[in-house]
Protein backbone atom coordinates (compact mmCIF):
# COMPACT_ATOMS: atom_id res chain seq x y z
CA UNK A 1 0.00 0.00 0.00
CA UNK A 2 1.41 3.40 -1.03
CA UNK A 3 1.47 6.31 1.39
CA UNK A 4 2.08 10.00 0.74
CA UNK A 5 4.93 11.22 2.89
CA UNK A 6 4.45 14.15 5.25
CA UNK A 7 6.67 16.49 3.25
CA UNK A 8 4.51 16.01 0.12
CA UNK A 9 1.33 16.63 2.15
CA UNK A 10 2.83 19.82 3.57
CA UNK A 11 3.79 20.92 0.07
CA UNK A 12 0.26 20.32 -1.30
CA UNK A 13 -1.32 22.11 1.67
CA UNK A 14 1.03 25.06 1.27
CA UNK A 15 0.28 25.26 -2.48
CA UNK A 16 -3.47 25.27 -1.75
CA UNK A 17 -3.00 28.19 0.64
CA UNK A 18 -1.01 30.10 -2.00
CA UNK A 19 -3.64 29.40 -4.70
CA UNK A 20 -6.60 30.39 -2.51
CA UNK A 21 -4.80 33.52 -1.35
CA UNK A 22 -3.96 34.40 -4.95
CA UNK A 23 -7.60 33.90 -6.04
CA UNK A 24 -8.75 36.18 -3.20
CA UNK A 25 -6.28 38.91 -4.15
CA UNK A 26 -7.08 38.63 -7.84
CA UNK A 27 -10.84 38.86 -7.25
CA UNK A 28 -10.37 42.06 -5.23
CA UNK A 29 -7.85 43.62 -7.63
CA UNK A 30 -9.63 42.58 -10.82
CA UNK A 31 -10.54 46.19 -11.63
CA UNK A 32 -6.83 47.04 -11.77
CA UNK A 33 -6.07 44.30 -14.31
CA UNK A 34 -6.21 46.53 -17.45
CA UNK A 35 -3.76 48.95 -15.81
CA UNK A 36 -1.42 46.10 -14.89
CA UNK A 37 -1.53 44.71 -18.44
CA UNK A 38 -0.85 48.19 -19.79
CA UNK A 39 2.13 48.57 -17.45
CA UNK A 40 3.53 45.21 -18.57
CA UNK A 41 3.07 46.20 -22.22
CA UNK A 42 4.85 49.55 -21.84
CA UNK A 43 7.58 47.94 -19.73
CA UNK A 44 8.43 45.50 -22.53
CA UNK A 45 8.43 48.37 -25.05
CA UNK A 46 10.60 50.64 -22.84
CA UNK A 47 12.87 48.06 -21.16
CA UNK A 48 15.74 48.19 -23.68
CA UNK A 49 15.83 52.00 -23.61
CA UNK A 50 15.66 52.05 -19.81
CA UNK A 51 18.65 49.74 -19.44
CA UNK A 52 20.56 51.67 -22.10
CA UNK A 53 20.03 55.02 -20.36
CA UNK A 54 20.92 53.68 -16.90
CA UNK A 55 23.73 51.23 -17.66
CA UNK A 56 25.28 52.82 -20.75
CA UNK A 57 24.55 56.51 -20.31
CA UNK A 58 24.73 56.64 -16.51
CA UNK A 59 21.33 58.26 -15.97
CA UNK A 60 19.63 58.08 -12.60
CA UNK A 61 16.93 55.43 -12.59
CA UNK A 62 14.16 57.82 -11.54
CA UNK A 63 15.08 60.35 -14.24
CA UNK A 64 15.28 57.68 -16.96
CA UNK A 65 11.94 56.18 -15.91
CA UNK A 66 10.22 59.57 -15.82
CA UNK A 67 11.63 60.48 -19.25
CA UNK A 68 10.44 57.24 -20.86
CA UNK A 69 7.02 57.55 -19.24
CA UNK A 70 6.66 61.10 -20.55
CA UNK A 71 7.74 60.07 -24.07
CA UNK A 72 5.36 57.09 -24.07
CA UNK A 73 2.53 59.42 -23.10
CA UNK A 74 3.35 61.91 -25.88
CA UNK A 75 4.02 59.34 -28.61
CA UNK A 76 1.48 56.62 -27.78
CA UNK A 77 -1.28 57.77 -25.46
CA UNK A 78 -1.78 61.39 -26.48
CA UNK A 79 -2.63 60.69 -30.16
CA UNK A 80 -5.02 57.91 -29.19
CA UNK A 81 -6.46 60.13 -26.47
CA UNK A 82 -7.18 62.87 -29.00
CA UNK A 83 -8.86 60.38 -31.34
CA UNK A 84 -10.95 58.94 -28.51
CA UNK A 85 -11.88 62.44 -27.35
CA UNK A 86 -13.03 63.26 -30.90
CA UNK A 87 -15.16 60.12 -31.07
CA UNK A 88 -16.56 60.72 -27.59
CA UNK A 89 -17.57 64.27 -28.49
CA UNK A 90 -19.29 63.07 -31.66
CA UNK A 91 -21.00 60.24 -29.79
CA UNK A 92 -22.22 62.70 -27.15
CA UNK A 93 -23.60 64.96 -29.88
CA UNK A 94 -25.37 62.01 -31.53
CA UNK A 95 -26.92 60.95 -28.23
CA UNK A 96 -28.11 64.47 -27.41
CA UNK A 97 -29.65 64.77 -30.91
CA UNK A 98 -30.95 61.22 -31.12
CA UNK A 99 -34.35 62.29 -32.51
CA UNK A 100 -32.68 63.99 -35.47
CA UNK A 101 -30.51 60.92 -36.04
CA UNK A 102 -33.55 58.64 -36.04
CA UNK A 103 -35.32 60.87 -38.55
CA UNK A 104 -32.22 60.80 -40.78
CA UNK A 105 -32.11 56.99 -40.60
CA UNK A 106 -35.78 56.85 -41.54
CA UNK A 107 -35.15 59.17 -44.49
CA UNK A 108 -32.32 56.98 -45.80
CA UNK A 109 -34.46 53.86 -45.32
CA UNK A 110 -37.30 55.44 -47.30
CA UNK A 111 -34.93 56.24 -50.18
CA UNK A 112 -33.62 52.69 -50.19
CA UNK A 113 -37.19 51.41 -50.20
CA UNK A 114 -38.04 53.61 -53.20
CA UNK A 115 -34.91 52.50 -55.07
CA UNK A 116 -34.97 48.78 -54.29
CA UNK A 117 -38.44 48.07 -52.95
CA UNK A 118 -36.93 46.70 -49.73
CA UNK A 119 -37.13 48.33 -46.33
CA UNK A 120 -34.29 47.66 -43.91
CA UNK A 121 -35.82 49.17 -40.78
CA UNK A 122 -39.07 47.72 -39.51
CA UNK A 123 -40.87 49.48 -36.59
CA UNK A 124 -39.38 46.91 -34.22
CA UNK A 125 -35.85 47.54 -35.48
CA UNK A 126 -36.35 51.30 -35.25
CA UNK A 127 -37.41 50.94 -31.62
CA UNK A 128 -34.29 48.87 -30.98
CA UNK A 129 -32.11 51.61 -32.53
CA UNK A 130 -33.71 54.25 -30.26
CA UNK A 131 -33.15 52.10 -27.16
CA UNK A 132 -29.52 51.44 -28.13
CA UNK A 133 -28.82 55.16 -28.58
CA UNK A 134 -30.42 55.93 -25.19
CA UNK A 135 -28.23 53.33 -23.47
CA UNK A 136 -24.97 54.62 -25.00
CA UNK A 137 -24.47 57.65 -22.76
CA UNK A 138 -23.99 55.89 -19.38
CA UNK A 139 -21.79 53.30 -21.10
CA UNK A 140 -19.72 56.11 -22.62
CA UNK A 141 -19.24 57.84 -19.27
CA UNK A 142 -18.29 54.58 -17.57
CA UNK A 143 -15.78 53.68 -20.30
CA UNK A 144 -14.16 57.14 -20.06
CA UNK A 145 -13.80 56.90 -16.27
CA UNK A 146 -12.43 53.35 -16.45
CA UNK A 147 -9.89 54.37 -19.09
CA UNK A 148 -8.59 57.31 -17.02
CA UNK A 149 -8.32 55.05 -13.94
CA UNK A 150 -6.48 52.34 -15.91
CA UNK A 151 -3.98 54.89 -17.28
CA UNK A 152 -3.26 56.26 -13.79
CA UNK A 153 -2.69 52.76 -12.39
CA UNK A 154 -0.63 51.80 -15.45
CA UNK A 155 1.89 54.64 -14.99
CA UNK A 156 2.04 54.17 -11.22
CA UNK A 157 3.02 50.52 -11.66
CA UNK A 158 5.22 51.20 -14.69
CA UNK A 159 7.43 53.61 -12.75
CA UNK A 160 8.41 50.96 -10.19
CA UNK A 161 8.80 48.28 -12.87
CA UNK A 162 11.29 50.48 -14.74
CA UNK A 163 13.21 51.66 -11.66
CA UNK A 164 13.56 48.13 -10.28
CA UNK A 165 13.82 46.38 -13.66
CA UNK A 166 16.90 44.27 -12.93
CA UNK A 167 15.82 43.34 -9.40
CA UNK A 168 12.35 42.37 -10.61
CA UNK A 169 13.64 40.19 -13.44
CA UNK A 170 16.19 38.45 -11.20
CA UNK A 171 13.47 37.71 -8.63
CA UNK A 172 11.16 36.29 -11.29
CA UNK A 173 13.99 34.22 -12.74
CA UNK A 174 14.76 32.86 -9.28
CA UNK A 175 11.24 32.10 -8.01
CA UNK A 176 9.34 30.96 -11.12
CA UNK A 177 9.14 27.17 -10.61
CA UNK A 178 10.24 26.25 -14.13
CA UNK A 179 13.38 25.12 -15.87
CA UNK A 180 15.77 27.90 -16.84
CA UNK A 181 15.21 27.32 -20.55
CA UNK A 182 11.45 27.74 -20.11
CA UNK A 183 11.85 30.94 -18.09
CA UNK A 184 14.02 32.36 -20.89
CA UNK A 185 11.46 31.18 -23.43
CA UNK A 186 8.64 32.93 -21.58
CA UNK A 187 10.59 36.19 -21.63
CA UNK A 188 11.42 35.91 -25.34
CA UNK A 189 7.93 34.92 -26.51
CA UNK A 190 6.25 37.45 -24.22
CA UNK A 191 8.38 40.16 -25.85
CA UNK A 192 7.37 38.94 -29.33
CA UNK A 193 3.67 38.66 -28.43
CA UNK A 194 3.49 42.14 -26.95
CA UNK A 195 5.15 43.68 -29.99
CA UNK A 196 2.81 41.75 -32.31
CA UNK A 197 -0.34 42.75 -30.41
CA UNK A 198 0.45 46.16 -28.93
CA UNK A 199 2.43 47.49 -31.90
CA UNK A 200 1.37 45.46 -34.93
CA UNK A 201 -2.43 45.67 -34.56
CA UNK A 202 -2.62 49.46 -33.92
CA UNK A 203 0.01 50.16 -36.60
CA UNK A 204 -1.95 48.28 -39.28
CA UNK A 205 -5.11 50.08 -38.13
CA UNK A 206 -3.45 53.49 -38.51
CA UNK A 207 -2.13 52.56 -41.96
CA UNK A 208 -5.61 51.54 -43.09
CA UNK A 209 -7.01 54.75 -41.63
CA UNK A 210 -4.51 56.86 -43.59
CA UNK A 211 -5.23 54.96 -46.81
CA UNK A 212 -8.96 55.45 -46.29
CA UNK A 213 -8.42 59.15 -45.44
CA UNK A 214 -7.04 59.68 -48.96
CA UNK A 215 -10.37 58.51 -50.39
CA UNK A 216 -12.38 60.63 -47.95
CA UNK A 217 -10.45 63.73 -49.09
CA UNK A 218 -10.58 62.90 -52.81
CA UNK A 219 -14.32 62.17 -52.83
CA UNK A 220 -15.10 65.03 -50.43
CA UNK A 221 -16.67 63.02 -47.66
CA UNK A 222 -17.91 65.37 -44.89
CA UNK A 223 -15.66 65.51 -41.78
CA UNK A 224 -12.89 63.28 -43.19
CA UNK A 225 -10.72 63.47 -40.03
CA UNK A 226 -13.57 62.11 -37.92
CA UNK A 227 -14.11 59.22 -40.33
CA UNK A 228 -10.36 58.61 -40.35
CA UNK A 229 -10.50 58.12 -36.57
CA UNK A 230 -13.50 55.79 -36.84
CA UNK A 231 -11.76 53.78 -39.57
CA UNK A 232 -8.64 53.39 -37.41
CA UNK A 233 -10.67 51.91 -34.57
CA UNK A 234 -12.87 49.65 -36.71
CA UNK A 235 -9.76 48.36 -38.53
CA UNK A 236 -8.78 46.61 -35.29
CA UNK A 237 -12.01 44.58 -35.40
CA UNK A 238 -11.48 41.07 -36.81
CA UNK A 239 -13.16 39.91 -40.04
CA UNK A 240 -15.18 43.13 -40.59
CA UNK A 241 -12.40 45.67 -40.13
CA UNK A 242 -12.54 48.96 -42.01
CA UNK A 243 -15.46 47.68 -44.10
CA UNK A 244 -17.65 48.60 -41.12
CA UNK A 245 -17.09 52.23 -42.17
CA UNK A 246 -16.72 52.44 -45.94
CA UNK A 247 -19.55 49.99 -46.79
CA UNK A 248 -22.30 51.88 -44.86
CA UNK A 249 -20.76 55.17 -46.06
CA UNK A 250 -20.91 54.10 -49.72
CA UNK A 251 -24.48 52.81 -49.35
CA UNK A 252 -25.53 56.03 -47.64
CA UNK A 253 -23.99 58.21 -50.37
CA UNK A 254 -25.75 56.19 -53.08
CA UNK A 255 -29.08 56.43 -51.22
CA UNK A 256 -28.57 60.18 -50.71
CA UNK A 257 -28.20 60.71 -54.46
CA UNK A 258 -24.38 60.91 -54.64
CA UNK A 259 -24.16 57.78 -56.77
CA UNK A 260 -20.66 58.12 -58.24
CA UNK A 261 -19.15 59.07 -54.86
CA UNK A 262 -20.78 56.09 -53.16
CA UNK A 263 -19.62 53.64 -55.83
CA UNK A 264 -16.11 55.12 -55.76
CA UNK A 265 -15.92 54.77 -51.97
CA UNK A 266 -17.03 51.12 -52.16
CA UNK A 267 -14.59 50.21 -54.95
CA UNK A 268 -11.69 52.06 -53.28
CA UNK A 269 -12.49 50.43 -49.95
CA UNK A 270 -12.62 46.85 -51.19
CA UNK A 271 -9.66 47.17 -53.58
CA UNK A 272 -7.20 49.65 -52.05
CA UNK A 273 -8.00 49.63 -48.31
CA UNK A 274 -8.44 45.85 -48.30
CA UNK A 275 -5.18 45.33 -50.19
CA UNK A 276 -3.29 47.69 -47.84
CA UNK A 277 -4.22 45.45 -44.91
CA UNK A 278 -2.70 42.37 -46.57
CA UNK A 279 0.42 44.17 -47.85
CA UNK A 280 1.36 45.86 -44.59
CA UNK A 281 0.50 42.77 -42.56
CA UNK A 282 2.97 40.74 -44.64
CA UNK A 283 5.62 43.43 -44.12
CA UNK A 284 5.09 43.42 -40.36
CA UNK A 285 5.24 39.62 -40.15
CA UNK A 286 8.89 39.80 -41.23
CA UNK A 287 9.68 42.43 -38.59
CA UNK A 288 7.73 41.64 -35.43
CA UNK A 289 5.74 38.48 -36.10
CA UNK A 290 2.03 38.08 -36.70
CA UNK A 291 -1.06 37.17 -34.69
CA UNK A 292 -3.12 34.24 -35.96
CA UNK A 293 -6.57 35.39 -37.15
CA UNK A 294 -8.38 33.01 -34.77
CA UNK A 295 -6.41 34.42 -31.84
CA UNK A 296 -7.46 37.91 -32.92
CA UNK A 297 -11.14 36.94 -33.27
CA UNK A 298 -11.48 35.15 -29.93
CA UNK A 299 -9.14 37.62 -28.24
CA UNK A 300 -11.32 40.57 -29.26
CA UNK A 301 -14.46 38.78 -28.01
CA UNK A 302 -12.86 38.02 -24.65
CA UNK A 303 -11.03 41.35 -24.35
CA UNK A 304 -14.00 43.60 -25.12
CA UNK A 305 -16.17 41.59 -22.72
CA UNK A 306 -13.60 41.95 -19.92
CA UNK A 307 -12.10 45.42 -20.47
CA UNK A 308 -14.26 47.29 -22.96
CA UNK A 309 -12.69 48.95 -25.99
CA UNK A 310 -9.12 48.63 -24.70
CA UNK A 311 -9.67 44.86 -24.87
CA UNK A 312 -9.15 45.07 -28.65
CA UNK A 313 -5.43 45.02 -27.86
CA UNK A 314 -5.28 43.15 -24.54
CA UNK A 315 -7.71 40.37 -25.54
CA UNK A 316 -5.46 38.78 -28.21
CA UNK A 317 -2.53 39.23 -25.82
CA UNK A 318 -4.34 37.20 -23.14
CA UNK A 319 -5.14 34.40 -25.60
CA UNK A 320 -1.52 34.34 -26.81
CA UNK A 321 -0.23 34.18 -23.22
CA UNK A 322 -2.61 31.31 -22.43
CA UNK A 323 -1.32 29.34 -25.44
CA UNK A 324 2.26 30.08 -24.37
CA UNK A 325 1.56 28.71 -20.88
CA UNK A 326 0.16 25.51 -22.42
CA UNK A 327 3.36 25.13 -24.46
CA UNK A 328 5.53 25.73 -21.39
CA UNK A 329 3.53 23.21 -19.35
CA UNK A 330 3.91 20.60 -22.10
CA UNK A 331 7.65 21.22 -22.33
CA UNK A 332 8.08 21.23 -18.55
CA UNK A 333 6.04 18.19 -17.53
CA UNK A 334 4.90 16.15 -20.54
CA UNK A 335 7.87 15.99 -22.89
CA UNK A 336 10.39 13.43 -21.70
CA UNK A 337 13.97 13.65 -22.78
CA UNK A 338 15.01 10.55 -24.65
CA UNK A 339 18.54 9.29 -24.89
CA UNK A 340 20.01 9.16 -28.36
CA UNK A 341 22.48 6.41 -29.17
CA UNK A 342 24.53 6.59 -32.36
CA UNK A 343 25.04 3.24 -34.06
CA UNK A 344 27.19 2.78 -37.14
CA UNK A 345 26.09 -0.13 -39.31
CA UNK A 346 27.64 -0.76 -42.67
CA UNK A 347 28.81 2.81 -42.99
CA UNK A 348 25.28 4.12 -42.23
CA UNK A 349 24.72 6.18 -39.08
CA UNK A 350 21.48 5.29 -37.28
CA UNK A 351 20.09 7.25 -34.29
CA UNK A 352 18.40 4.95 -31.81
CA UNK A 353 16.05 6.69 -29.31
CA UNK A 354 15.30 5.20 -25.94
Amino acid sequence: MNYIDNDRLKQIFFLLIIILWGVLLFSELYGLFPGLLGALTLYVLCRRWMLHLVEKRGWRKSVAAATLMFLSFIIILLPFGLLINMLTAKAGYVISHSSELVQGIKSVDNRLHEATGYSVLTPGRMQKVQETIADLFPILLGATFNTVTAIAIMYFVLYFMLVYAREMEEALYEYIPLKDENVIRIGHELHTMIFSNAVGIPLIAIVQGVVALVAYLIFRVPQPIFWFAVTCFTSMLPIIGAAAVYVPMGVYLIAAGHTWQGIAILVYGFVVVGASDNVFRMMLVKKIGDVHPLITVFGVIVGVSLFGFIGLIFGPLLISMFILLLKIYSNEYLVKKREVKVIKTGGVTVREKK
